[in-house]
């Protein structure tokens, strides 16, 4: 029988995660099926007992529902510290993990970039920012957490046990820091003439990571070519975090490449 799996978000619409694991279930030869489902939040608790009743093989989670989602599962370590869960696995119950920050990790890989020991500035105090932020101080980065609220950056930073610095000083943290990642929405389509910083705060040793997938070449991202540094986009991110998702659901190796093909020819 089909097995099925699926995202839960609201709104869903945009996901390009059917096509990313339909496709890998259909270079394996996996009988098995991925959806999209728009779950309100007053129905998210409903919605993952139904999955687990129904037999689903897993889900991920996405926006809004990350943080509640840590309510109705029981988190590993890593999900529970930091407060969210993007992913969930039904072979031992209704287990919680998130992937968010092993994506962000391997897309630098790709990218010839390591993380331990290196100085990363984070901008952003979401969801995205807090599963990258305790993930890569686990690996052993020194992390500094700016955002544009000054409290949200404090209070996560407090959480992981890193520094904190106000945006202000944004080129001084650059001359200081090897990595860049922008975790927030600036620049995303159709906001697209938006970006963090610029090619003047930039210096050549930096690698600039932004998150942002849609367009694939950010602002920010063009800056930093401007500037000398290592742009890497956000589509390494996406296809790894659900790589590792289909690890944990099935146990097999994913196809990532093929994973890549099919989220590039979504965003076409």
């Amino acid at each position: 029988m089909k097995q099925v799996f699926g995202v839960m978000g609201d709104p869903i619409e945009h996901s390009l995660s059917p096509a990313m694991h339909n496709a890998a279930f259909r270079e394996l030869g996996m009988d098995c099926e991925y959806h999209a489902f728009r779950v309100r939040q007053k129905n998210l608790r409903e919605a993952i007992l139904g999955a687990q009743a129904m037999g689903f093989g897993g889900l991920n989670i996405t926006v809004p529902h990350k943080k509640k989602a840590l309510e109705f599962t029981n988190p590993d370590t890593l999900a529970r510290r930091i407060g969210a869960v993007n992913t969930i696995s039904f072979n031992e119950g209704i287990r919680g993990h998130n992937t968010d920050g092993l994506g962000a990790e391997m897309a630098l890989w790709e990218a010839g970039v390591g993380i331990k020991s290196s100085n990363v500035l984070l901008i952003g105090a979401g969801g995205a920012a807090r599963a990258i932020a305790f993930h890569f101080a686990e690996k052993g980065a020194c992390v500094t957490i700016t955002n544009r609220t000054p409290e949200k950056a404090e209070a996560l930073a407090e959480d992981v046990g890193c520094r904190h610095a106000g945006l202000e000083n944004l080129k001084g943290l650059l001359q200081d820091s090897d990595i860049l990642i922008n975790a927030t929405s600036m620049g995303m389509h159709p906001h697209i003439d938006a970006t963090i910083a610029s090619r003047d705060i930039m210096h050549p040793d930096l690698a600039v990571f932004d998150i942002v997938y849609n367009p694939l070449q950010t602002k920010l991202l063009h800056q930093a070519e401007l500037a000398g540094a290592k742009p890497i986009g956000g589509v390494a991110m996406l296809v790894h975090q659900g790589a590792e998702a289909f690890r944990i659901w099935t146990g097999q190796e994913p196809p990532v490449e093929v994973m890549r093909k099919a989220v590039l020819e979504g965003l076409d």
